[in-house]
């Protein structure tokens, strides 16, 4: 890669983001359309149907909420249910190997994290570019404070 982003950059999956959120919106509309137009369901059954719908809509923008940040301090990696920032030292390798649902990061604790920030599931040359460039950077990164 010639030239690195300017930091901070952002990665994550567009298209699988707007699926999931277009889908959640519709279910949410829908759900809720149907217990307003059931008139025979009383007031807590109507409440029911449209807490189900806000809570698969819940799920659903839970799972497009993963994103990766690469800034000038390291890399913050947003899961589903969780956030962990690294310094680009702890950083070893980025991998994206054929066949891997997403990006995985190799740490110098030995263990390796998922990235669902890069994903080739939609996007499958969008993600390839993105872990490009997240390797990049990990590599530029990294090897700057050494003599």
């Amino acid at each position: 890669m010639s030239q690195l982003p300017a930091l901070p950059v952002t990665f994550r999956p567009g298209r699988t983001r707007a699926v999931l959120l277009t889908a959640g919106a519709a279910i949410f509309v829908v759900i809720t359309t149907v217990a307003l137009l059931l008139e025979q369901l009383g007031p807590g059954e109507k409440l029911s149907f449209v807490f189900t719908g806000a809570l698969l809509f819940a799920v659903l923008a839970l799972l497009a909420r993963v994103k990766v940040v690469a800034d000038e301090t390291g890399v913050t990696v947003v899961n589903i249910a969780s956030r962990r920032h690294l310094e680009w030292a702890e950083i070893l390798q980025v991998n994206l190997r054929p066949g891997d649902p997403w990006v995985f990061l190799n740490l110098s604790d030995g263990t390796s994290l998922p990235v669902l920030g890069i994903q080739p599931g939609i996007a499958k040359e969008r993600a390839i570019a993105d872990a490009r460039t997240l390797r990049a950077l990990a590599e530029a990164h990294s090897t700057r404070d050494l003599p």
